[in-house]
């Protein structure tokens, strides 16, 4: 390719060959360039771009406009190798970076925020001073559309952050003068923020100036409860008692940190202690979550309710914590009522600092997680969309989601299909929670009942803690005595109730047609149904329920045993079946079954009647 390529997005965007400036033609172009760079090494689909570009004006012929314009960047970014830099993946475009301005101006935050740490001010400040040195006026300049403006809000707000850290270096420094001429253009452009304040008045009060320094809490105070109804948040009126009391602390060095980098969230939930297993999963995640500087991993584990996905999440933090020293955040997606309002709460967000609307607090939180290392796990996620919107900013975090089934349009995600525990993990587990005792003397009985589980955690667990509740039982009585009862029975016993209440819950997520097949196919005995079998049972035809077989896999409600087989795991295959006798009923059920024998598959049922 020559001599490195050159970018810069934080001011108009540019490209450079070496010392040469590269004419990169038209706005549009600039638009597609300037979004391929802030994708960070992801791809970019047609779609993307043109929504970008032109939003709901796109015109008829969006897409072949989209074509031309790489086409012509390819060219000029690269004349003799126009596809090196501009690449075509996954159906859409992934540029390969040169240099580039943001991802340096990240890069000198993070020496930034070392120095910091270390206690070592005057450095701090240098790699400030240095990296807003990087900026050449608005970000993205000349670029329309929503995704630039908002980007543009994103960018603004890490650079306004990076000019008050700056700020507070010089107070630690003891340029307490220059410090208070910066805060003054700060509160000048943004009389609403109120760090800038609090760091004024710390430094006018290092100065000698007391009064002038109350005198800027006074113009804060007025200042809020005009324009917004409300009083100085807790850090303002804090400096403010300090310094009516003469607090002795604030002569010294230390400078008050924003609330969001005071606190250090820690929430993931408790870590299993009878975790087992899942060695290879453990390692493989561990691997791919190394952040860069310019873009943040993401892991998705996908698989059936119940089968430990959220714990081996919370494990893998607890395991990690070390890599991740500004903090773990968890959500929970399916009862979280504002995910983001629960991220920016846990970096230190007040509520009263909450903007108001969405995209003002997304780019809020990418602005006060970029550069930070924290790992973020996202719980039962049920759209790409979704994560999306809470993906952190780049230079040291990572991500991990669950979700019952594969999320498509993230961009680049590394996927964990979670199954059941391998059976030595398995009667590792059942020996934890029952004692090994109990265990190791009847492994025949023992293997019978995790086979009986498929390695599933959660039942193993249920399994497990019944059995225990129980001295006197072997394992041989609890294999006996412990499954489903047959359909209508008086009583459900409460262990099949905890073991069905995830598979209720996806049942819930399923449309009609879905539904039906996902309780009507568990009717044959045998280990697997074949398509033409499924095509029978259902009355459709074998199009129709290849389509809805492979939605059950997506959901991991079945499982493929090769091109056209399938098959349930044995505790969802008795929740099926009793969904089967009470949803459909026992004339639907006898009439499914009968359509089966008559093109020919041999198959028995259990109908408890």
């Amino acid at each position: 390719m020559g001599e490195r390529l050159r970018f810069e997005v934080l001011g108009p965007v540019r490209a450079w060959r070496g010392a040469d400036e590269i004419e990169l033609g038209s706005p549009q172009q600039r638009a597609i360039l300037g979004i391929l760079l802030l994708q960070t090494g992801a791809a970019a689909s047609p779609d993307q771009l043109i929504s970008a570009i032109w939003g709901a004006a796109a015109p008829p012929a969006a897409v072949g406009m989209v074509r031309s314009y790489v086409s012509r960047l390819r060219r000029v970014l690269d004349p003799g190798h126009p596809a090196a830099v501009i690449e075509s993946a996954g159906g859409g475009y992934v540029l390969r970076t040169g240099d580039l301005d943001l991802t340096e101006f990240q890069r000198r935050l993070g020496v930034a925020r070392e120095a910091r740490r270390a206690g070592d001010a005057p450095a701090a400040a240098s790699a400030l001073r240095s990296a807003l040195g990087l900026w050449h006026g608005t970000p993205l300049a000349g670029v329309n559309g929503e995704y630039a403006e908002f980007e543009r809000t994103r960018l603004a707000q890490l650079r306004l952050t990076a000019i008050e850290d700056l700020a507070a270096a010089d107070v630690d420094s003891g340029r307490h003068a220059e410090a208070a001429a910066e805060l003054a253009e700060v509160i000048a452009e943004h009389p609403l923020r109120e760090r800038p304040y609090e760091l004024l008045m710390l430094a006018l009060y290092r100065s000698g100036r007391q009064a002038e320094a109350l005198a800027a809490f006074g113009r804060a105070q007025r200042l809020l409860a005009d324009e917004l109804g409300l009083d100085p948040g807790p850090d303002l009126r804090e400096m403010q008692r300090r310094i009516l009391a003469s607090d002795p602390a604030l002569i010294g060095p230390a400078v008050p940190a924003p609330a969001s980098a005071a606190k250090r969230p820690t929430q993931l939930p408790p870590d299993l202690p009878e975790f087992v297993g899942r060695e290879k999963e453990l390692a493989r995640m561990a691997d791919a979550m190394t952040p860069s500087h310019a873009s943040v991993p993401v892991i998705g584990v996908e698989g059936l309710a119940g089968v430990g996905k959220t714990a081996l999440a919370v494990h893998l933090g607890h395991t990690l914590a070390a890599n991740f020293p500004d903090g773990q955040l968890f959500v929970d997606l399916g009862t979280a009522g504002e995910p983001l309002a629960e991220l920016l709460r846990g970096v230190g967000v007040l509520d009263a600092g909450l903007p108001a609307s969405f995209s003002e607090r997304t780019a809020l939180w990418r602005t006060l997680t970029t550069g930070r290392r924290l790992l973020v796990v996202l719980d039962d996620a049920r759209d790409a969309e979704q994560v999306r919107q809470l993906l952190p900013g780049s230079g040291g975090s990572a991500v991990v989601i669950t979700t019952r089934q594969r999320l498509y349009g993230l961009g680049y995600v590394q996927w964990v299909n979670l199954g059941g525990l391998e059976e030595p993990d398995s009667i590792t587990l059942l020996e934890r929670l029952i004692g090994a005792d109990r265990v190791r003397p009847e492994l025949a009985e023992v293997r019978e009942l995790v086979r009986r589980s498929a390695g599933l955690p959660q039942v193993l667990q249920i399994l497990g803690a019944r059995v225990a509740s129980r001295p006197g039982w072997s394992i041989a009585d609890a294999n006996r005595r412990l499954g489903r009862p047959e359909p209508g029975s008086p009583v459900l016993p409460s262990e099949c109730r905890a073991i069905e209440r995830p598979y209720m819950s996806m049942m819930e997520q399923l449309s009609p047609p879905q539904a039906r097949a996902f309780r009507l196919l568990s009717l044959p005995d045998g280990p697997e149904i074949t398509l033409s079998a499924a095509a029978a049972v259902l009355d459709v035809q074998p199009r129709d329920a290849a389509m809805l077989l492979e939605s059950l896999v997506d959901m991991h409600l079945l499982e493929a045993a090769g091109i056209d087989r399938y098959y349930y795991h044995e505790p969802v295959r008795k929740f099926a079946r009793s969904r089967a006798f009470d949803d459909d009923g026992l004339e639907a059920s006898r009439a499914a079954l009968s359509r089966l024998s008559r093109v020919g598959e041999t198959t028995t049922v259990r109908l408890g009647v």
